[in-house]
């Protein structure tokens, strides 16, 4: 039993075999998915995706590319879409300034919002970060200052540093296919090293496809490979990994559990 804890079943690349999708996931144990928002205007499509099979659930939120055009007017603007049933936490948000399609500034505003919205309504918030270690540090350390608030650091591929600082606020870390590339050793090793109750794993669908799919278009039934990837760094069994990165994504994403039937 898996979760893919991070796809994006509302991009077009799924329109045409969308069914077919979801049936190779099962087939491969993914028995629940979260399909992640980029862009306020898309809240509802992303909603009714979820809403087409009873093992999906969603987030609502700004992708830092997307904050200097769509971050929320006030916080109330997130939290609205809290009280769906099928809206399990918010993002994703965080900082990206490897492309810097958003200004620095719009991007920390739109973080510190969706952040404020996860500390009101108790939903964790799902945290990108590229190239921006210092700062997202700095802002989950002062936001966590306010009041607490939960969350995971998807797709990482960032420093030691930014992970154990992470793990210190208590937060969870969730490794993609990036996890398998053959470049990413110290990657591995870092995953050897963390808690395995903060752990999830994701696809990112569709992209970042694993080792051995690197090159087609990723999809939720391939983060077994991830998963397998992940326990042979820890020297633990496959089912022994799954069963452990099942129940952190349900601590966490505490309000799926009567969302996924």
């Amino acid at each position: 039993m898996l979760v893919d804890s991070h796809c994006h079943l509302d991009f077009p690349d799924f329109a045409g075999d969308f069914d077919a999708v979801m049936a190779r996931a099962g087939e491969a144990g993914v028995t629940s998915l979260l399909t992640i928002c980029t862009h306020l205007s898309r809240a509802e499509q992303v909603i009714a995706v979820s809403e087409r099979a009873p093992q999906i659930v969603c987030t609502v939120g700004v992708h830092p590319h997307e904050a200097a055009g769509e971050a929320p007017r006030n916080v109330d603007a997130l939290i609205g879409f809290a009280s769906h049933p099928k809206v399990v936490g918010f993002g994703e948000s965080g900082l990206d300034y490897f492309y810097e399609h958003s200004p620095r500034a719009a991007q920390q505003q739109a973080f510190r919002q969706h952040i404020e919205a996860a500390r009101t309504t108790g939903l964790p918030l799902v945290i990108h970060t590229r190239d921006a270690d210092a700062d997202t540090a700095a802002i989950l350390e002062d936001e966590m200052a306010k009041g607490p608030f939960s969350g995971v650091l998807h797709c990482f591929s960032s420093t030691p540093a930014l992970a154990h600082k992470a793990v210190a606020l208590g937060l969870y870390i969730s490794f993609s296919g990036i996890l398998t590339f053959a470049k990413s050793g110290p990657l591995r090793d870092l995953a050897a090293t963390l808690p395995l109750d903060r752990l999830l794993v994701e696809t990112d669908a569709p992209f970042l496809a694993p080792v051995p799919k690197r090159g087609k278009r990723n999809e939720p039934a391939f983060v077994a490979h991830t998963a397998a990837s992940l326990a042979k760094a820890r020297g633990i069994d496959l089912k022994t990994l799954a069963a452990a990165t099942t129940a952190n994504f349900f601590r966490l994403f505490a309000k799926a559990k009567t969302a996924c039937v």
